[in-house]
């Protein structure tokens, strides 16, 4: 069996989750009568410090239906320039929002709070209306990177300056507040909407949650309704989601020192590796004149799976179903795959 670390999402539901799914109580969630749906829901809002949640099928979806209740065709969003808002999602906001994204250069994934407010357009004819500013913690493209508290505050407060809400892409967020050792709701305070997801490190099967202020959930639900979101009894797929926020978060922190243990590894040989803030784990193999591609290929021949990011940039994603002990089988794979290759400086 291949040890996988190409993602988080493919972690397989837990036995409980599995049994779970197979008693849910069920209705009609597009009539909110789903009582398994409606209770995930409840949870989701409480622990998010929201008054509302949303029960999406993907965060892609929770993410776009976001910018959908916010904004109108032709406003502008301002978001990070590798975000997976923008990087990850087929183009969506534009070709469902029919938005304008203004993307800024960001430090770890971290936009800078003068040149957010620089970003936002100013009342003149001329211009598209700044009508969102996007921010996602963990940051994918950059290695799992974290937003602190102080750093969302920072352009949370220029968006309240400016009434421009908030909307965090926050699939791997309770990473963030694992590593952190800090309640969620330390990083939701500074957003006025946000999207977690149930099926990366979680371990649910399917699914994400949007959570924002009533009216909000209320018109998001349209528009979740008018992307073919509507579900029927999805609550055989919210009863894993339960049990993804109320037990699976404590865990998280065994992933993050699985990718440690990765990243000092990697870098024992020599290899260049992205400082690592939770369970991402990228390296550059340029100095070895090894691509990702063929890197990924003969980790591939030799039981290891692996996501490639850049030219020479590989990202491995530790997750619950890598141990210790595969970590360390990880490591001597590729210290075979780094002396077989002819290209090695």
């Amino acid at each position: 069996m291949k040890i996988d670390l190409r993602s988080d999402t493919v972690t397989k539901p837990t036995e409980e989750m599995i049994l779970a799914m197979a008693q849910a109580e069920v209705g009609d969630d597009v009539y909110q009568e789903d009582p398994t749906v409606n209770r995930l829901e409840e949870i989701a809002a409480d622990l998010l410090g929201k008054e509302a949640a949303l029960f999406v099928t993907s965060g892609t979806q929770g993410n776009q239906v976001a910018v959908l209740t916010h904004c109108v065709n032709g406003d502008e969003v301002i978001l990070e320039a590798e975000s997976h808002l923008f990087y990850y999602e087929s183009g969506a906001m534009a070709a469902l929002a029919g938005v304008q994204t203004r993307t800024l250069p960001g430090e770890r994934g971290a936009m800078n709070a003068v040149d957010v407010e620089k970003a936002i357009r100013g009342n003149n004819i001329h211009f598209p209306r700044t009508k969102l500013i996007c921010m996602e913690n963990t940051h994918n493209r950059a290695g799992g990177a974290i937003l602190t508290p102080e750093q969302m505050k920072e352009v949370y407060d220029v968006a309240q300056k400016h009434r421009v809400p908030v909307h965090l892409d926050g699939a791997r967020l309770f990473n963030a507040a694992a590593a952190l050792s800090v309640d969620v709701r330390a990083l939701t305070k500074y957003t006025d909407t946000v999207q977690v997801c149930l099926s990366k490190g979680l371990s649910a099967p399917v699914g994400s949650i949007l959570a924002g202020d009533r009216d909000f959930i209320a018109e998001a639900r349209w528009w979740r309704k008018k992307l073919g979101g509507g579900m029927r009894q999805a609550g055989y797929l919210a009863a894993p989601g339960i049990i993804a926020l109320t037990q699976m978060t404590g865990r998280l922190a065994e992933d993050h020192t699985h990718a440690q243990q990765l990243e000092k590894g990697l870098r024992e040989l020599g290899l260049d590796v992205a400082p690592v803030d939770t369970n991402i784990v990228l390296v550059n193999t340029a100095s070895r004149q090894l691509t990702a591609v063929d890197f990924i290929s003969r980790l591939s021949d030799k039981g290891v799976l692996a996501s490639d990011f850049d030219e020479y940039v590989t990202r491995f994603t530790t997750h619950r179903h890598i141990s210790e002990n595969d970590i360390s089988r990880v490591l001597e794979i590729i210290t075979s795959v780094l002396e077989e290759s002819p290209l090695r400086l």
